[in-house]
C-alpha cells in the first residue's frame, strides 16, 4: 500500500499553513479602548465579534503587524502601548470550507495607546470575502457580548491593569 503525501498549503505572505485537516496561523490582535469602549470587528458572515488584527507576514515583527493591521482595518494610525496577552488557541472550525478543520493559532494581543477619539472606519473584507464592520462595545457590556476569544470578555480589567503579559491557552477541541 502506497503512503499518501500530506497535502501542505502555505498562506503566503501570512505566516500560516495547513497540512491535511490541520491549520496553523500566527496572528496579532489590537486592544483599542476609547471612552471606556473596546473596538471590535464583526463580518457579515460571523456570529461573533473579534479584535482588529490579522495574520503576521513572514519576516514581519508582531508589533509591526498589529500597527499595519489596525491601519488597514480602521484607517487610523494607532501606536502600541504594550504587549498585553499571548494566546494559544486550539479549536475546530467548519466555516473555512473544511469539516472540521483543526485550528491552532498563536496570537499576540497589543494594547494600543488611546487617541481620545472614535474616528475609526472599516473598509475591509474578512474570510470568504465578507464585509467587515467595526463596533465600539462599552466595557461594562463585554460580558454579555459574543466575542472571540472569550478572554476579551472576562479578563479586560486584568489586561488594562497591566501587571505583565498574560499567557492564555484556549483549548476548545
Amino acid at each position: 500500500m502506497e503512503k499518501e503525501k500530506d497535502d501542505i498549503r502555505v498562506g503566503y505572505p501570512d505566516s500560516c499553513f495547513s497540512v491535511n485537516d490541520n491549520w496553523f496561523r500566527l496572528r496579532t490582535g489590537a486592544i483599542i479602548i476609547e471612552d471606556n469602549s473596546l473596538l471590535l470587528v464583526k463580518s457579515t458572515t460571523s456570529k461573533y465579534f473579534y479584535s482588529v488584527g490579522g495574520g503576521v507576514h513572514m519576516n514581519e515583527k508582531t508589533e509591526d503587524c498589529v500597527i499595519r493591521e489596525v491601519k488597514e482595518e480602521t484607517g487610523v494610525d494607532y501606536q502600541v502601548e504594550r504587549l498585553a496577552v499571548i494566546c494559544e488557541n486550539f479549536f475546530k472550525e467548519a466555516a473555512l470550507g473544511y469539516d472540521p478543520l483543526h485550528c491552532h493559532t498563536i496570537e499576540f494581543y497589543y494594547l494600543m495607546k488611546s487617541r481620545g477619539k472614535k474616528d475609526a472606519k472599516c473598509e475591509t473584507y474578512g474570510w470568504n470575502n465578507a464585509k467587515e464592520e467595526i463596533s465600539w462595545i462599552p466595557l461594562d457590556q463585554l460580558a454579555q457580548t459574543d466575542v472571540k476569544p472569550e478572554f476579551l470578555r472576562y479578563r479586560i480589567k486584568e489586561i488594562l491593569e497591566g501587571k505583565g503579559v498574560i499567557h492564555i491557552v484556549n483549548d476548545e477541541r
